[in-house]
């Protein structure tokens, strides 16, 4: 076998197995096979040699989310806390997230945060941009912050979401 040599951030070693290529190793580790070359420059993707090194990207997955709201987990997070936090049933954040065990969350685990429904009685309604925040939608419309956050008692400030549809008054 090849000695350790240094490899890249958010990466970590493999020795090359009988049987191994690069499509297989991108499955297994569920990476691409252009991160797994990228990650090795100076490695042939055509002909692997049993014993060599390669340095596999450890990639986080993104669950599929339409907004692109996600959320890593923290320690002493829990499903119930997030789903409060983010003003979103904890019904509709599971089923935002098939692929995770709600009672087994994981440190650095990303999940999905789905948007939650309007109230019926908005009379002006805004969608939220990237970059928004409660101060930046208040000077757009004229209006104050406090009058932003007394139409929209169910929306945390410091927890606005792309897509999210907030009440103007």
């Amino acid at each position: 076998m090849n000695a350790l040599r240094p490899f890249p951030p958010r990466t970590f070693p493999y020795f090359v197995r009988p049987g191994d290529t690069l499509y297989h190793l991108a499955q297994r580790y569920r990476t691409t096979v252009g991160a797994i070359i990228s990650a090795n420059p100076f490695v042939d993707p055509y002909h692997l040699r049993i014993g060599q090194q390669l340095c596999i990207p450890h990639q986080p997955i993104y669950p599929a989310c339409p907004e692109g709201n996600y959320y890593t987990i923290r320690p002493g997070d829990t499903l119930a806390a997030i789903a409060q936090f983010f003003n979103v049933s904890l019904a509709d954040l599971i089923e935002a997230n098939p692929g995770i065990d709600p009672y087994r969350l994981r440190v650095g685990q990303i999940i999905c945060i789905p948007l939650a429904v309007p109230p019926v009685t908005c009379p002006h309604r805004y969608i939220v941009q990237p970059g928004d925040t409660f101060y930046s939608i208040a000077q757009r419309f004229n209006i104050s912050v406090d009058a932003l956050m007394r139409m929209n008692p169910h929306v945390r400030p410091e927890a606005l979401l792309i897509g999210q549809t907030i009440c103007l008054p």
